[in-house]
């Protein structure tokens, strides 16, 4: 990413090492978890307890007020009923460490913390039943509710000016577009930015503000069957992409994202409208306006994990998850029109009672 800079790449020696200075902890059991930007290293430790040893990249780390306030953020979530992590305190009783180390890159700090470990597996991986599309977007929906009354020092720290990952700042796309460079998806993601500037930018003095968890996606959020059989949600990961947005902009992304695991993506839109709306109904402005900002996080995903595979070419599987899927199912949704889909979505939506 433009506003990142080196990725961690801590050898497994380097990390137990971390963790015995640390934490005074000794591991059984070390080993590396998928990231985007960050280093994540799962560990057991010889008292039985599981943990998630993060390691923030170095552009990141460089603004240790912002990752103060996301980890007051899944504390404050955490005692308020939403399964987020929390952060271990260090030796000397710090929920997060800055550390010089070179690993490959010459000597760069890099900001630590050890998060508990949340069990569960990835909602990407069980049936997307329409009673967990509820489930999510209603989760969605409470998370934000709880961020909007959580208060912090630092909490500006969530305005993030120029954030590429803000769905406020969607137009910062333009000045990427060239690596679709003779793809006719770089046709289809102009019109979206297009459109977004039609439908969504005017309507913005209207949308109501919230703080974003801002990555509400099919690898961060966890599920595991109850004695039923059926999956409930059992954790929500990764607060990294934090910011003040709106309301809208959560839903968004959260259809967006769970689109892309559905074996038909269009069915996904009423089910978490539906939980959405069971927390938070929509006004008529921001109902205007979920179409385009769905197909505008597609158009971010597209062309940032394409740019993001340029700097960092060995990382291309997990940069790539959502991007395969979802160069078909944006342009599917482009063809079928706002009209369309938005009756599908709402139609859908209105099939739904509230939970008993």
């Amino acid at each position: 990413m433009a506003d990142k800079e080196v990725k961690p790449k801590f050898s497994l020696d380097q990390a137990t090492d971390l963790l015995k200075r640390l934490y005074d902890l000794t591991t059984t059991t070390i080993r590396p978890l998928p990231s985007y930007d960050d280093q994540n290293f799962y560990v057991l430790s010889n008292n039985g307890e599981e943990y998630v040893l993060k390691i923030m990249n170095s552009g990141d780390s460089k603004n240790p007020s912002l990752i103060e306030v996301q980890t007051y953020a899944m504390s404050y979530l955490h005692q308020n009923g939403i399964p987020a992590q929390t952060a271990t305190p260090t030796v000397t009783g710090q929920l997060m460490s800055v550390e010089e180390l070179d690993c490959g890159f010459g000597c760069q700090k890099y900001l630590v913390r050890l998060l508990s470990y949340l069990p569960g597996m990835t909602i990407s991986k069980v049936p997307l039943t329409a009673e967990l599309l509820y489930e999510a977007g209603k989760m969605a929906a409470k998370m934000d509710k709880v961020l909007q009354k959580m208060q912090h020092p630092h909490i500006m720290e969530l305005e993030r000016d120029g954030f590429i990952w803000s769905l406020s700042n969607l137009l910062v796309l333009e000045k990427y577009l060239y690596v679709l460079d003779g793809e006719p998806l770089q046709d289809t993601v102009r019109s979206v930015i297009e459109l977004y500037k039609t439908t969504v930018v005017p309507k913005y003095p209207h949308l109501r503000k919230c703080i974003n968890h801002g990555d509400f996606n099919d690898l961060n959020i966890l599920v595991q069957p109850d004695k039923n059989g059926t999956y409930k949600i059992s954790g929500v990961l990764d607060f990294g992409d934090m910011n003040s947005g709106f309301y809208i902009h959560e839903l968004a992304i959260t259809i967006m994202y769970i689109m892309t695991e559905h074996p038909n993506p269009i069915e996904v839109g009423g089910a978490v409208l539906a939980g959405w709306e069971s927390e938070l109904p929509l006004d008529e402005a921001e109902r205007d306006c979920l179409y385009a900002l769905v197909l505008s996080r597609f158009c971010q995903s597209l062309v940032l994990a394409r740019y993001s595979v340029l700097m960092q070419p060995e990382n291309e599987e997990y940069l790539m998850i959502s991007s395969r899927k979802g160069v078909f199912i944006l342009q599917d949704l482009w063809k079928l029109g706002k009209e369309h889909v938005e009756r599908v979505w709402l139609q859908s939506a209105a099939q739904y009672c509230s939970p008993k």
